[in-house]
C-alpha cells in the first residue's frame, strides 16, 4: 500500500511524491522487514503522517498549494486538520459522518451528521457541477460553522439529486463561497482518475518483487514517467505534430522512404540487400503489436 500528492491544475494532473505505507503488524516484526529489504529507520507511520511530510517536501522544493482536498481517511485524522491550519494551507477535506464538531469554541462535542442532517442537505441551496467525461451533477447544499481543536471551520452537508448519496465535508477556509469549495472539494475525482492512469498506462502497480529497494525504485520510476507525460501532454494539447503528414487523420501513416540500410557483416545475404522484401514466410509468422 502506498501513499501519494498529486496535483491538478486546468488540465494538467500528475502525481508528485510516493512513500510505502508500513502496517504496524510488520513494523513490529523486524526480522520480516529485513528479509524484505526495509531499512530499520523505515518505521510504521499513518497514512496522514506520510500525506504530511510529502507536502512539506514539496514546498521545501518550491511547490506550494492553492488547495487540498483528501478523502474522509485522511479527513478524520484531526493533527492533520490542525497542523494545515497552522501552516495556513487551505483545503476541503471529506469528512466520516461520526466526525465530532462543536458548535463553539470549548462546547460539547457532536457528531457531524448531527450538526447537519440529510434534511439540511434537501432544503439547502442547489449546485451544479460539470465533469470532463461525464454529465453534470447536481447537488444540494448545506453549511454551517463549527469548531474542531478550537478552530473555526465550515462544515458542508452535499446531497446528490439524482442518487440521494450524502458526504460530508470540512474547510478551514470559511471566507470563500460554498460554490468554491464545493468545486474544490469534487475536483479529487481527477485525481481519482489519475491513478486510474496510471495504473493502466504507466504500470504503477504492476509491480511484483519482494524487495523494498526495487519497489521504491518502481514507484520513483512511475511517478518520474507520469510527470514527464503530463507535463509534455501539456505542452502539445492541441497543436499538431511537425513535418507528420498524418496527423490527426485516424489510420493514416507515413511511407517509409527508405529502406533499412543493410547490415555490415551480411552484405552478401540476399535478405540483407537493400530494397529486399520480406519473404512471404515471415510476413506470414508476422503478429501485430498491440
Amino acid at each position: 500500500m502506498t501513499v501519494h500528492v498529486g496535483v491538478t491544475k486546468g488540465t494538467f494532473r500528475t502525481l508528485l511524491d510516493a512513500d510505502l505505507f508500513l502496517p504496524e503488524s510488520w513494523d513490529v516484526d523486524r526480522a520480516r522487514c529485513q528479509a524484505a529489504g526495509i531499512p530499520d529507520t523505515v518505521r510504521h507511520h499513518p497514512k496522514w503522517r506520510l500525506a504530511l511530510d510529502q507536502l512539506l517536501r514539496a514546498n521545501t522544493n518550491g511547490i506550494t498549494f492553492d488547495w487540498l482536498t483528501f478523502d474522509e481517511g485522511y479527513g478524520a485524522a484531526v493533527p492533520l486538520l490542525t497542523v494545515l491550519g497552522v501552516m495556513g494551507q487551505r483545503f476541503v477535506g471529506e469528512i466520516p459522518t461520526n466526525f465530532a464538531v462543536r458548535d463553539a469554541a470549548g462546547g460539547p462535542s457532536r457528531r457531524a451528521d448531527e450538526r447537519l442532517t440529510g434534511g439540511h442537505a434537501e432544503r439547502g441551496r442547489v449546485y451544479r457541477l460539470t465533469r470532463q467525461t461525464t454529465r453534470p451533477s447536481v447537488w444540494r447544499v448545506a453549511t454551517a460553522i463549527v469548531w474542531v481543536a478550537d478552530r473555526k471551520h465550515t462544515l458542508m452537508v452535499a446531497r446528490n439529486d439524482a442518487t440521494g448519496e450524502i458526504k460530508y465535508f470540512l474547510t478551514n477556509a470559511t471566507a470563500e463561497p460554498v460554490a468554491r469549495i464545493l468545486a474544490v472539494a469534487f475536483r479529487r475525482w481527477t485525481v481519482e482518475h489519475l491513478f486510474r492512469v496510471a495504473k493502466q498506462e504507466v504500470g504503477l502497480m504492476h509491480y511484483e518483487g519482494r524487495d523494498y529497494t526495487g519497489l521504491m525504485r518502481h514507484l520513483t520510476l512511475a511517478v518520474v514517467v507520469l510527470g514527464f507525460v503530463a507535463a509534455h501532454t501539456e505542452r502539445l494539447r492541441g497543436e499538431k505534430p511537425r513535418r507528420d503528414d498524418g496527423a490527426g487523420v485516424p489510420g493514416a501513416q507515413r511511407p517509409v522512404r527508405d529502406p533499412v540500410p543493410a547490415a555490415t557483416g551480411n552484405r552478401g545475404h540476399p535478405t540483407y540487400q537493400r530494397r529486399n522484401s520480406i519473404p512471404p514466410a515471415a510476413k506470414q509468422a508476422s503478429h501485430p503489436i498491440s
